[in-house]
């Protein structure tokens, strides 16, 4: 583990009753002021990692350090350093906003002033609406300024964005930076991709249980090929082109699969220059993290219905 580490995480395991594992020997660790993206398939173990994190469940194995501190056993000593923003918020539905913030600023140590707490997130001009009366993507902003009340030194966030639009995301993401920038540690869990590689200054990808792959965007996305993909003209079939060069094609479509994207796609620009042959639709890009994502995905899909069909058998 990073000798700086903020959150350390080591062979952690969650059962629940009827022997079910949803965590099953999890180990990563995240440094002060960095930013960890945890994703993961539906029923990966994200949620259930990290309310062990929080300190709201005992683990059923192995160990967990916040700020070098048990956060279930010694939660009173590392919880008001902790800002926490669940999946769903719990508000009174017939405060207004800013009675919201006030009642809960009551509750934590060193809160800041209601006005700064609703600027940050950009609900000023809602203060006064009743919490009922607020969007989704409202009530997932007040979450967020009530998480950031006590000015915490580690941030969780799970599934911060759900029900923003794109502005408000953008708007989100921004904050979101400022404050690892201003050296908070955050943990964050999303479906959204493009946030986790955006944002992540690292990242693990789980499945039933496990991490599969952590690393920096860059290398998980490295472990994926890039992609070259073109329409060749009616009167030039796909086996004209250069034989390095490993094609899949349907009618004139092609795609090339290649780890190596510059010298492939060099090569087969020279071979359309030199026959004369017009590429349509020529796309080519670096792998993305949604396709990792989804890799890891079909792997997990594949190994269930290998091991059914052994136990069918």
């Amino acid at each position: 583990m990073m000798n700086d580490a903020v959150i350390e995480v080591e062979e952690l395991r969650r059962a629940y009753a009827g022997g079910f594992t949803a965590v099953d020997g999890v180990s990563f660790s995240v440094a002060r002021g960095e930013l960890f993206a945890l994703l993961g398939t539906n029923g990966a173990g994200k949620t259930s990692t990290v309310e062990l994190l929080e300190g709201l469940a005992r683990p059923s194995g192995g160990t967990v350090r916040v700020l070098g501190h048990d956060p279930y056993t010694e939660r009173r000593s590392v919880r008001p350093r902790m800002g926490v923003m669940l999946q769903e918020g719990g508000f009174p539905s017939d405060l207004t906003v800013a009675e919201t913030v006030r009642m809960c600023a009551g509750c934590t140590s060193g809160a800041r002033a209601t006005q700064e707490a609703l600027d940050l997130v950009g609900l000023t001009e809602r203060s006064g609406v009743r919490v009922k009366q607020l969007s989704g993507g409202e009530k997932r902003r007040l979450d967020l300024a009530l998480a950031l009340l006590g000015r915490p030194e580690v941030l969780f966030l799970d599934e911060p964005t759900t029900g923003l639009d794109a502005e408000g995301r953008r708007d989100t993401w921004e904050l979101v930076r400022e404050l690892r920038d201003g050296g908070t540690t955050v943990l964050l869990t999303t479906h959204y991709l493009e946030e986790a590689e955006s944002l992540a200054d690292r990242l693990a990808i789980m499945h039933r249980g496990r991490i599969d792959v952590t690393g920096t965007p860059a290398e998980v996305t490295a472990t994926r090929p890039a992609r070259i993909r073109f329409v060749l003209p009616e009167d030039v079939p796909a086996g004209r082109l250069p034989l390095s060069l490993r094609a899949a094609a349907d009618g004139r479509a092609v795609e090339i699969r290649t780890q190596r994207l510059q010298r492939d796609l060099s090569e087969l620009l020279r071979w359309a220059e030199e026959s004369n042959v017009e590429l349509g639709a020529l796309d080519a890009r670096s792998a993305s993290l949604e396709e990792a994502f989804l890799d890891i995905a079909a792997r997990g899909a594949e190994t269930v219905e290998a091991v059914e069909t052994v136990d069918a058998r």
